[in-house]
């Protein structure tokens, strides 16, 4: 059974003291932690404990500023997360991945209580406002992420710089092995042949269209919305000898022109915004050939239609939505696209993130001298929250084949590891 407060005695308090409201919340938070443990230390340096003790992290964290509890209530992620960064909660037992997975197995509960009802009703009524990523806007959202220091993301990525979910089809690979098979596994349902015309929509630091022009012998156009990443991918082209193959352009998908025999949009759909999918998969189908294919990768929530966390709108991704499957299909069926085949990627994004903050762990002290210790504890509360989210909450990843006519991909799906096999064989024989 849960354990209540050890002490409740007001003259605990220091004299004059701001007094916590935790006392007052106590009892909700001893029927929310149903597993593992959470002790919470105030400042007055009194312990209260919740939660049985067993199938579960135990984690003890102590509070510097007393009306954190009551901001918790309130808004939990959003509180939690700036409580992390600005050091008025420190975490004396256990790791914030453990804080973090605590939390996220225990505290659906908090969905149920009426403010976060209303809350909820609120961030749904609002999501069309925070998503409204008309062009000028999308670019100003993906400068404030994507134009950071390349060197803070050397410190976690692979060294390919793939910032999307890795595929670990055994669990056993390393993430530059399980970055490489998801390239080899995009390729495998694009079903590229040498001389195709290729749309990268979201090509990032160039490196899965880097992979297309030179095991595939394909034409690719790389579309990015970040100075940074334009800069590096360029540079990585022209020292790889691909330029003839390969160009980036700052261009918005919004702004393209011409058909592809094949489009791929890998970590960019997030971005989109609800109000703009109908015009998303419009501009897939105005781009692609007849007989074209496109592989949408994204995230996703497996669960109805929502709202963006508000701790990763404010600080990770401004302008950014996972969507419901139900709201990407919606759009993709009016825009007459046939959907070929979708696959969902529950853990591998788990096991990603697992991955990018161990190496961020590592690193953390060269993130220090890049940005600040507050920057430090918002990127690992970052990486470590989403991972908890993929783990204990909603998030999946989707892939979506769509094509413009039904016959365009083979009828059964044996094609796929057929081709990935073949995309394995070293870059000679390919050749």
């Amino acid at each position: 059974m849960p354990t209540q407060p050890q002490t409740n005695d007001p003259a605990a308090y220091p004299e004059g003291a701001v007094r916590s409201p935790l006392p007052f919340i106590s009892g909700f938070l001893g029927k929310l932690v149903r597993t593992g443990r959470l002790t919470v230390v105030d400042r007055a340096g009194r312990s209260h404990s919740f939660g049985p003790g067993h199938n579960g992290p135990q984690v003890t964290v102590r509070l510097h500023d007393p009306l954190v509890p009551l901001r918790i209530l309130l808004r939990p992620s959003l509180a939690l997360g700036e409580a992390y960064m600005d050091g008025t909660i420190t975490i004396e037992k256990g790791t914030l991945p453990d804080l973090l997975h605590l939390c996220t197995g225990n505290f659906q509960a908090l969905d149920r209580h009426p403010i976060a009802g209303l809350r909820s009703d609120l961030d749904r009524w609002l999501r069309r406002l925070q998503q409204n990523n008309h062009i000028g806007r999308a670019r100003t959202n993906v400068a404030h992420h994507y134009d950071l220091s390349g060197a803070l993301y050397d410190l976690f990525l692979d060294q390919d710089r793939q910032y999307s979910c890795a595929y670990f089809p055994t669990g056993a690979e390393t993430l530059e092995e399980a970055q490489e098979k998801k390239k080899r596994h995009i390729m495998a349902k694009l079903l590229l042949e040498p001389g195709m015309r290729v749309l990268d929509i979201g090509s990032g630091w160039g490196g899965l269209a880097l992979e297309m022009a030179r095991t595939e012998a394909v034409d690719v156009t790389g579309l990015t919305l970040s100075q940074e990443q334009l800069l590096v991918a360029n540079e990585r082209a022209a020292t790889a000898g691909l330029s003839s193959r390969v160009r980036f352009a700052l261009r918005d998908y919004r702004e393209e022109q011409g058909t592809y025999d094949r489009i791929v949009s890998v970590g960019m759909f997030e971005h989109v915004g609800v109000a703009h999918y109908r015009t998303y998969f419009d501009t897939l189908r105005r781009r692609l050939k007849p007989d074209g294919i496109a592989l949408v990768h994204a995230i996703g929530r497996a669960d109805p239609p929502g709202s963006t966390d508000p701790w990763l709108r404010r600080y990770i991704f401004p302008g950014g939505y996972c969507p419901a499957l139900s709201e990407a299909l919606a759009a993709v069926e009016r825009s007459g696209l046939w959907v070929t085949d979708i696959e969902i990627l529950r853990l591998h994004y788990a096991e990603t993130l697992r991955h990018w903050f161990v190496r961020f762990q590592a690193n953390r002290h060269r993130a220090n001298a890049i940005y600040d210790e507050r920057f430090c504890r918002m990127w690992e509360f970052y990486l470590a929250a989403c991972e908890a989210a993929f783990r204990n909450g909603p998030m999946m990843v989707f892939q979506l084949q769509l094509a413009r006519r039904r016959d365009t991909v083979p009828l059964t799906r044996d094609y796929i590891a057929h081709r990935e096999n073949l995309d394995a064989r070293p870059e000679e024989a390919v050749a």
